[in-house]
C-alpha cells in the first residue's frame, strides 16, 4: 500500500478528514486583513511596491522583532530576521544554499513529512534519530554523530508534527553543545512555538542564535493566514549574509515585499496578538474535545499525550496494525487521518497515525474520531 502524501485540500462536504492540517475556515482572518490592507494604503507609496530591500522591509523586520520579543519573552534583533515565502520556501533555500548534493542531514523519526521531498530534491541523504516525549534522544544523536559528518539538523523542537511533543530546554542546550562540537547546523521549524493552549514551551531555538549555529525557521501560515505565504528566518551574521549573498535572492529583491506591508500594519495595530489569543482559545477546546473523543473511542486500543500546542495528536496503536491500508478504507467513511508511516524517513512506524484539531470544530472532531473507530476493529 502507497504511503504517498500529497497537500490536503478543503476536503468534499460531509467529509472529516482529521488528516488536514491547516486552519479552519472560520479561523481564517478575512476582516483582519482587510483592516490591516486598509491602514496599509491609506499611507502607501509608490516605493512601496517595487522589489524592497533583499532581507526585508526594515519597518517589518522591526515590527515583527518586537512581536517576537513578546512572545519568545527574550530580545530579537531586527538585524537578526530574513523575510522567506514561508517555511516550504525557507526550507528549500537552507538546503540549496546550506548543504550540497550527496550530503547527510539528521531528522527527528517521525518528522514532518513534506521536508522529505524538499531534502530528496536537492540530493540530500536523510538519517532519521529517534524522539520520545522529550523530543530528540540525545544518545542517539551521539551515535549517529560518530558515524555521520552532517550538513544540519532539521528538527520541529516545540509541538512537534506529529508528535505533539516539546523538545526539553536541557536537549536544546546539549545539540546546541553538539552542533558547535561537530560543525553542523541546526534549522529549527518553529511554526508552533507561538501556539500554546497551557504551561508555555522551552525558549526558541532563535533565542539561541547567537549561541550556536542557528536557523530559526517561523511562518505566519499558522498563526495568521498560509495564503499569505510569508515566514522569516531568524539567524546570525554571519549565516545571514550567506543567505543574502545567494543569487536567487539578490535578482529578485524581498521575498514577500507586499504581503510584509500588510502584516506589519497587522502587528503594529494589534491585530495578530488579538487575533493569535483567538486561535489559542478556539484550539485549547478542540485539543479537549479531540481528547475527550479519544478516550471514549480509542482508550482501548491506542496510547497517545495529549498536546499542549501546535496542532496534532500522535497515536500508537498494536504493532500488527497498518494505518497507510485502512487510511484507504477511510474514504469511503467520510472520514481520515494520515498514516504514520508517512512521517518516518525509512518507511516505518506503520502502526502510528496522526489526527489534527485545527480544521474542525469540536463538533465536527468528536464525530469524525467516532466515524473512525470502527475502521480499526
Amino acid at each position: 500500500m502507497s504511503s504517498t502524501v500529497t497537500f490536503d485540500g478543503a476536503p468534499p462536504p460531509g467529509t472529516i478528514n482529521l488528516g488536514v492540517g491547516q486552519p479552519s475556515a472560520d479561523l481564517l482572518p478575512v476582516e483582519l486583513m482587510r483592516k490591516a490592507s486598509e491602514a496599509f494604503y491609506r499611507k502607501a507609496t509608490p516605493i512601496e511596491l517595487n522589489y524592497g530591500v533583499t532581507a526585508g522591509d526594515e519597518r517589518f523586520l522591526h515590527s515583527l522583532a518586537g512581536y517576537l520579543s513578546t512572545g519568545y519573552r527574550a530580545p530579537v534583533n531586527a538585524e537578526s530576521l530574513f523575510v522567506t515565502g514561508g517555511n516550504s520556501q525557507a526550507l528549500d533555500l537552507v538546503s540549496s544554499i546550506f548543504a550540497k548534493p550527496c550530503d547527510t542531514v539528521f531528522v527527528e523519526e517521525p518528522s514532518y513529512f513534506l521536508a522529505f521531498q524538499i531534502f530528496r530534491d536537492r540530493g540530500l541523504n536523510i538519517v532519521g534519530i529517534p524522539i520520545d516525549d522529550q523530543g530528540i534522544r540525545i544518545d542517539c544523536l551521539e551515535e549517529e554523530l560518530r558515524k555521520h559528518k552532517p550538513a544540519f539538523l532539521y528538527t520541529v523542537p516545540s509541538y512537534h508534527n506529529p508528535g505533539g511533543q516539546c523538545l526539553s530546554e536541557e536537549r536544546r542546550r546539549r545539540i546546541l553543545e553538539l552542533s558547535r562540537q561537530h560543525d553542523f547546523l541546526i534549522v529549527a521549524d518553529e511554526v508552533y512555538q507561538l501556539l500554546s493552549y497551557y504551561e508555555s514551551p522551552p525558549p526558541a531555538f532563535g533565542t539561541y542564535c547567537n549561541s550556536g549555529p542557528v536557523l530559526s525557521l517561523g511562518s505566519f501560515s499558522k498563526i495568521l493566514a498560509p495564503g499569505l505565504r510569508l515566514g522569516w528566518i531568524q539567524t546570525s551574521e554571519n549565516l545571514r549574509q550567506l543567505l543574502l549573498s545567494n543569487g536567487f535572492i539578490n535578482s529578485g529583491g524581498s521575498i514577500n515585499h507586499y504581503t510584509s506591508h500588510i502584516v506589519r500594519h497587522a502587528i503594529d495595530d494589534g491585530l495578530l496578538t488579538a487575533h493569535v489569543s483567538l486561535l489559542k482559545n478556539a484550539y485549547r477546546s478542540r485539543v479537549e474535545a479531540m481528547e475527550t473523543a479519544l478516550l471514549e473511542h480509542f482508550g482501548d486500543i491506542a496510547q497517545w499525550n495529549r498536546p499542549d500546542g501546535g496542532y496534532f495528536f500522535w497515536l500508537s496503536l498494536a504493532r500488527s496494525t497498518d494505518t497507510a491500508a485502512i487510511k484507504e478504507l477511510a474514504n469511503e467513511h467520510q472520514t481520515g487521518f494520515q498514516p504514520g508511516a508517512v512521517f518516518s524517513s525509512c518507511g516505518e512506524l506503520n502502526s502510528f497515525l496522526r489526527l489534527s484539531f485545527a480544521h474542525y470544530s469540536e463538533e465536527e472532531i468528536t464525530e469524525g474520531v467516532a466515524r473512525l473507530r470502527p475502521l480499526f476493529g
